[in-house]
């Protein structure tokens, strides 16, 4: 009984002098400080993960429909952009082709348990129920890019796919592949990825360890790496060092938020004075930053702030002005999204788009607007899950309001996470006739 005793006593103080010696390497920042730092942050990190795809109507992924419409409200002929619409969403790894009366003329379907493989970044996927297609892009052959994106973790992005018209996967790069990619010229494939790092970075400032570093990939049109590059870094050395100033607290693990990109043609480069063809824009969400990084010199070239807040989906136009999506800068309770034209050699915005109490406007989270040819905005709303298209005087012309619900009540709708206007004739001639011939039968 005494050696019991004993035998007791002993471990107990094994055990306090290691949490002793744990409690004044944390406090003291010493070894083993980091390690013991991580697997904390990666224990609470995992039970957060747990608890937030227990149920998948619990996510980001699904929000309250604001009523009971479903499919296309609003189909103003004379003055909507005529063409097919691509779409994503909750709900399944999936990407819909509609027409302008919303019924679907060809779908993508592809769930990620079909694409991932030992080699990939993801060692633990979510179940496919927690998985959707983010972005993805119509090639005129009829294949689709597209991204995969799960619920509930951190890094964020499940890799990038090419699939033929049937949904055969042709290639993928399952790398942590996130929010955009944009596709130059000659075929290759510019892609966002990021992973965590615990590196000192000198000219980013006191950020947490580890924290999310955003890179920017290049792929050959075969989905092969090309180049890697961290745009992180590409801020830390850049003359724009000093916007690390903006990284809010609570973005301190995942200082920069990189959330699109864009191939700047020589085209778009003529009226803007601070890049030149082969440049990327890039939009910096958690800084409130859009910003030039050049292929160049590896560096952030220009950057700016404005207006807005928590903003997607930066885009340059052949005018030189910058489009974006600005989710929080409204500040209007449940009306907060806006999307502003923004004239960069002045800071001016030349337009803007905002909801009222009719047509309410919100979407803290993702989220995108393209201007089409007729300079009308198509607008993908993800929180409300619906896509839209209005003029330039503010008016809705096209409302497509996604059909996919779910939740106890059937009373949530599933975000839709982007939006296309394809025009017939960017298509090679066989694909246009199979949508042409879908489209007849599905009257």
């Amino acid at each position: 009984m005494i050696d019991r005793l004993g035998s007791i006593l002993f471990v107990a103080a094994i055990a306090f002098l290691a949490f002793v010696g744990g409690a004044i390497a944390m406090l003291g920042e010493t070894f083993p400080h980091r390690y013991l730092r991580d697997a904390y942050l990666a224990g609470e990190a995992l039970i957060a993960q747990r608890e937030e795809t227990a149920d998948p109507y619990d996510t980001d992924q699904w929000r309250k429909a604001r009523d009971g419409e479903k499919g296309v409200t609003v189909n103003d002929p004379a003055r909507a952009s005529k063409g097919y619409t691509l779409y994503t969403s909750a709900g399944e790894a999936a990407a819909h082709l509609i027409d302008m009366n919303g019924r679907v003329v060809h779908e993508w379907r592809r769930p990620y348990s079909d694409v991932w493989n030992e080699q990939s970044e993801v060692k633990k996927p979510q179940p496919d129920t927690m998985i959707l297609m983010d972005k993805a892009r119509l090639l005129p052959n009829g294949d689709l890019l597209a991204i995969y994106a799960a619920a509930g973790d951190t890094p964020w992005g499940y890799g990038m796919v090419k699939m033929d018209r049937d949904s055969n996967v042709i290639w993928s790069y399952l790398a942590h592949t996130h929010h955009d990619f944009d596709i130059a010229p000659d075929g290759r494939i510019l892609v966002l990825t990021n992973a965590f790092t615990s590196d000192e970075i000198d000219g980013l400032g006191k950020v947490d360890k580890p924290f999310l570093e955003d890179f920017v990939v290049m792929l050959s049109p075969d989905g092969r790496e090309l180049k890697k590059v961290s745009l992180t870094r590409a801020l830390a050395k850049s003359r724009y060092r000093l916007l690390r100033l903006a990284i809010p607290n609570y973005a301190l693990g995942d200082p920069l938020h990189t959330n699109s990109v864009q191939y700047i043609t020589a085209e778009q480069a003529k009226n803007f004075p601070f890049a030149k063809e082969g440049d990327l824009l890039l939009s910096f969400r958690d800084i409130s930053a859009v910003a030039v990084f050049s292929q160049d010199s590896g560096e952030i070239s220009w950057a700016m702030r404005g207006p807005w807040l928590w903003q997607h989906d930066a885009s340059l136009l052949a005018n030189g002005h910058i489009t974006l999506f600005d989710n929080l800068g409204g500040f209007r309770e449940n009306n907060s999204a806006r999307v502003l034209e923004v004239d960069p050699k002045s800071g001016a915005v030349a337009w803007s788009y905002r909801g009222d109490e009719k047509h309410p406007f919100h979407s803290p989270l993702r989220s995108s607007a393209e201007v089409l040819p007729n300079d009308n905005v198509l607008i993908t709303e993800s929180d409300g899950g619906r896509l839209f298209e209005v003029t330039r005087a503010g008016e809705i012309v096209w409302n497509f309001v996604n059909p996919t619900r779910g939740g106890a009540n059937n009373d949530l709708i599933a975000i839709a996470t982007w939006g296309q206007r394809v025009d017939p004739e960017s298509l090679d001639p066989d694909v246009r006739a199979l949508f042409e011939t879908r489209k007849e039968a599905s009257k």
